[in-house]
C-alpha cells in the first residue's frame, strides 16, 4: 500500500502540491482498470476497512436539509489518515438537466494535516455504493442467488448490476422503473456486459424469480416501492434509495419480517428504512458479521435486508483505493492548493516575493 504520508507520484520538493483526480482522469482510471475489476478492488478495500471498523472515528454525516434536497459532509479517520466527502442529494435536479447526486472527496495525513488527495466522487460514489451492496449481498443473499430485480433504473442501476455480477455471480437482471425511458437506458448500457437483461412492466414482474431485490429510487418522500405481499421468504433486499429523513421505499411490515443489517445504526435510524421503526428495534451491523461477532443469514427462508444509507468509512476505502491506483498510473493533476513558504513563519514574505 502507498504510504499515506506522501503525495502520489510527486517529488519531495513538491510536498505542497496535492494530487487531484478530475472527472476525466477518474473515467480514464476506471476504463484503464476495467469497471468490474475496479468494483472487485473497491470491494476488497471496503471489506478490509469494515474488518477494522472499531479503529475509525464514526459520526452520522453532517447534513444541511432544504425543501429541494440535502448537502452533507461525511468525515472519518483511522488515526493515520483523515478523509471526508462532500455530497448533495437533490431528487428534482434531473428535471433541470443536473445530477441528483454530486460529490468530491479528500484524504489528509493526520500527522501534519496536509491533504494527500483531492478527487471527484460523483462517479466514485456510484462505484463504492455498488461495491458495498455486493459485499453485503455476498454475505447475506441465499445460496446460489443469480437473479436480481433492479427497481429504479437511474444513475446507480448499471453499477449495481455489474457489481452483483462481478462479486456475487448474478447473471440475470430484471429491470423496472416508473419511467420506461430509464429502463431502456439501463438495458442499452448493460447490453454486451454478460448479463441477461429482462425489461419489466411492473415491480411485481421484476421480482418474479429474483433472489436479490435492489431498490434505488430518487423521490424524497415516504414511498412504498415494495409492499409486504410482494416479498416472499428467502430473498435478500438491498435497499439503497432511502438515504435521508422522510425518504423510504419499503412497507413497514417487510421490516418486521426481515433480519435487518446496517452500516452505522446511529445514522441509519435517522435516514434509512428503519426510521419507520421504534428506536430500539434490533439491527445487526455489517462489520460484526464480517468479523464473526454476529450471524448473517440464519436460514434459507429468512428475509435479509441491507438498509444501506452509505457511510463515511466506505468513502474512505474508495479514496484509499484511488490513491493507491494513481500512484502507478499517473492519472492526476498536481494541484497548487496549499500555501507552503520555505520558512513556515514567513507567509507574508512569500506573498511579497510573489510580486516579482
Amino acid at each position: 500500500m502507498t504510504n499515506p504520508a506522501t503525495n502520489a507520484g510527486l517529488a519531495p520538493s513538491d510536498k505542497a502540491l496535492v494530487p487531484f483526480v478530475s472527472v476525466d482522469h477518474m473515467m480514464k482510471l476506471i476504463n484503464h482498470i476495467g469497471v468490474e475489476e475496479m468494483l472487485r478492488g473497491l470491494a476488497a478495500y471496503i471489506e478490509a476497512d469494515f474488518r477494522r471498523w472499531e479503529l475509525f472515528d464514526k459520526t452520522p454525516r453532517v447534513a444541511s436539509h432544504s425543501e429541494k434536497g440535502v448537502i452533507e459532509l461525511m468525515p472519518t479517520s483511522d488515526g493515520e489518515v483523515y478523509g471526508f466527502k462532500y455530497v448533495n442529494g437533490h431528487p428534482g435536479n434531473t428535471k433541470g438537466g443536473f445530477q441528483t447526486v454530486t460529490a468530491f472527496g479528500l484524504l489528509a495525513n493526520v500527522a501534519n494535516g496536509y491533504p494527500v488527495l483531492l478527487t471527484e466522487m460523483t462517479i466514485l460514489t456510484a462505484l463504492r455504493t455498488a461495491a458495498t451492496s455486493a459485499v453485503v449481498a455476498r454475505l447475506l443473499a441465499p445460496k446460489g442467488a443469480h437473479v436480481m430485480a433492479m427497481i429504479g433504473n437511474g444513475a446507480q442501476s448499471e453499477f449495481q448490476s455489474l457489481a452483483m455480477k462481478a462479486i456475487c455471480g448474478v447473471d440475470e437482471v430484471r429491470l423496472y422503473d416508473i419511467d420506461p425511458a430509464a429502463t431502456e437506458k439501463c438495458a442499452a448500457n448493460l447490453a454486451g456486459q454478460g448479463l441477461k437483461i429482462v425489461k419489466c412492466a411492473s415491480a411485481e414482474e421484476a421480482i418474479e424469480g429474483a433472489q436479490i431485490i435492489t431498490t434505488c429510487t430518487a423521490d424524497k418522500q415516504y414511498a412504498t416501492i415494495l409492499t409486504d405481499n410482494m416479498v416472499g421468504s428467502g430473498v435478500h433486499i438491498n435497499a439503497i434509495g432511502g438515504d435521508c429523513p422522510g425518504k423510504t421505499e419499503l412497507a413497514p411490515a417487510i421490516l418486521h419480517r426481515a433480519g435487518i443489517f446496517v452500516e452505522f445504526p446511529e445514522q441509519t435510524r435517522i435516514e434509512g428504512e428503519i426510521q419507520q421503526l421504534d428506536a430500539d428495534h434490533p439491527v445487526t451491523e455489517i462489520w460484526q458479521v464480517l468479523t464473526g461477532q454476529a450471524k448473517g443469514r440464519t436460514s434459507a427462508e429468512q428475509i435479509t435486508l441491507f438498509d444501506s444509507v452509505g457511510f463515511a468509512i466506505e468513502d474512505f476505502s474508495a479514496l484509499r483505493y484511488v490513491r493507491d491506483q494513481i500512484a502507478e498510473t499517473g492519472l492526476f493533476h498536481p494541484l497548487d492548493l496549499l500555501a507552503d513558504p520555505d520558512d513556515p513563519r514567513d507567509l507574508f514574505g512569500m506573498l511579497q516575493r510573489a510580486k516579482g
